[in-house]
């Protein structure tokens, strides 16, 4: 003989005091889906249009007959009809009352205009764009109060965390960068001979490369890579601490995940950067000297020799100027964009795509700023 437990969903029908009452027994659960969906459409076959549905002798109530049970009173409310549920068990109720059905609604027709749609999108980016410019400054106030508490107690200041920080940044990221500038230098230095010349002066590829990498493509280029590279990192390693609830974890223990976390990691990019800019630099001369006497027919004398006489300190200053600026932006992103991180892997991935493209769009605007201010103070 079965169990009250795995008894098979059934209906009785009664009257009582004039009203139509329905009551169920059994195993409403998936385990009897066929059954349970069975008896729903008798039930409703022979519904009127008030009724009383009484759960009192259900054994079992799970997700899935609440939901059945629920689409069957949405359905007669539909149509005018009134359908109560009553039982003696209040978990029935509660259970009832979070299965939410929606058969019935289905969303109005978009019927807006393009255009509004447009608009729409970009009034939502502007929101969005402020609130982070609002959240960003936020973000700068807590780093500066964790940098001058690490300064007022020196104790705090992890020196092993910045060192790893400056060896991943500086010392394993500095053979693809200088092949990425060198080969930038070589590219740059072949266009402009192969230009030049039509105008019989491809000495003057010289004045070109070396003030283009020292003031823009070396700095622009090495914090671009700085930022798919390092930026991504610092976003998915601290957005990774946040899933599992670890930065949680260092609150409880008494430790400040500013001071922890994000100041070493933009230290180290604030040292690491200019040094790594230098490298770029020095890599995207060499490019264009090579291809300057490979192509162009500059010998090595005359191309150092020229640079000498045309580059002077404003030029090598301004690129080494431009990076430690740059590399606090990154930082500061990549932080924000790693401690946003919800609690799911589609989270990580969506605040790490944000983070490399936010903080490469910012070191462009940043070098334009910077562009903009060296202009107006002739340097």
């Amino acid at each position: 003989m079965a169990s009250v437990d795995t008894a098979e969903p059934q209906a009785i029908f009664r009257d009582d005091a004039g009203t139509l009452a329905v009551a169920l027994a059994g195993s409403w659960s998936a385990d009897r889906a066929p059954r349970v969906e069975q008896v729903v459409a008798e039930i409703a076959g022979r519904l009127p249009r008030s009724a009383r549905v009484d759960l009192s002798g259900v054994t079992r109530l799970d997700t899935l007959g609440a939901y059945v049970l629920n689409r069957l009173k949405a359905h007669r409310e539909s149509e005018g009809g009134a359908v109560e549920f009553v039982s003696n068990r209040p978990e029935h109720g509660i259970l009832l009352a979070e299965v939410k059905v929606h058969d019935g609604d289905t969303p109005p027709p978009h019927n807006q205009i393009r255009f509004i749609d447009i608009l729409v999108n970009i009034g939502e980016s502007v929101v969005g764009f402020g609130r982070d410019m609002v959240g960003g400054a936020m973000f700068l106030g807590e780093v500066v109060v964790g940098s001058a508490s690490v300064v007022l107690g020196p104790r705090k200041f992890r020196g092993p965390s910045l060192v790893n920080q400056i060896e991943l940044i500086a010392f394993d990221g500095a053979p693809i960068i200088m092949l990425i500038s060198f080969l930038v230098g070589c590219i740059v230095a072949q266009q402009g001979i192969f230009q030049l010349e039509q105008f019989g002066a491809s000495v003057f590829v010289v004045n070109l490369t070396g003030i283009l990498i020292l003031r823009e493509l070396g700095v622009l280029l090495t914090s671009i890579m700085i930022a798919g590279r390092s930026g991504s990192a610092f976003t998915a390693e601290i957005g990774s601490m946040k899933m599992r609830e670890e930065i949680d974890a260092l609150r409880v223990m008494g430790l400040d995940p500013i001071e922890v976390l994000v100041v070493p990691r933009i230290l180290a990019l604030v040292i690491s950067l200019p040094i790594l800019t230098f490298i770029a630099s020095m890599a995207g001369l060499v490019g264009a000297g090579l291809v300057s006497w490979l192509y162009g027919g500059i010998g090595v004398d005359t191309f150092l020799a020229r640079l000498q006489s045309v580059i002077t300190w404003k030029h090598f200053a301004v690129g080494l100027i431009k990076a430690p600026f740059m590399a606090f932006v990154i930082g500061l992103i990549a932080s924000i964009e790693g401690l946003a991180v919800k609690g799911s892997a589609e989270s990580l991935g969506r605040q790490v795509t944000a983070s490399v493209v936010k903080a490469i769009f910012m070191v462009i605007v940043v070098d334009g700023l910077f562009a903009m201010f060296f202009a107006s103070i002739e340097m």
